[in-house]
């Protein structure tokens, strides 16, 4: 059996900032991105005036994984109880990345050797998702 588990995040009608900033943080590249306006079918949920334009789904492309997004349906949304994890080979990118990542966020534990990593780190960024950025130590 073959199984796949994608992250997908909704982001209360942010989703476009969010897509540009994952895309310049992380050089993210977009898979797909459909707005409400766009969908074949009428949505089957009563959406916020003006949300033709917001992301009804999107995926992103992380390194060689996928992160799944929405605006959902304008209801807002909180990141709590799990952490995003960014496994890096190299301590410069990874320390680029954290960087990016943290700006207009907060920094949580800063990118720092630990006794499990060359370099280990947790932040939570602008829209408030946890990410842990790491280099393992082997």
């Amino acid at each position: 059996m073959s199984t796949t588990l994608q992250p997908y995040l909704f982001f209360a009608g942010r989703g476009d900032e969010a897509i540009a900033f994952y895309c310049t943080a992380l050089q993210a590249e977009v898979v797909m991105c459909m707005h409400y306006k766009e969908s074949p079918e009428p949505p089957q949920m009563t959406l916020p005036p003006g949300w033709g334009e917001k992301i009804m789904h999107a995926e992103i492309k992380i390194g060689t994984n996928s992160l799944l997004l929405s605006d959902g349906c304008g209801e807002e949304q909180t990141f709590s109880g799990f952490s995003l994890s960014l496994v890096f080979q190299d301590e410069a990118v990874a320390k680029r990345a954290y960087e990016a990542l943290s700006a207009g966020g907060e920094a949580h534990m800063p990118l720092t050797k630990t006794f499990f990593a060359k370099a280990f780190g947790m932040l939570k960024d602008r829209f408030g998702v946890n990410w842990m950025v790491m280099v393992p130590a082997v």
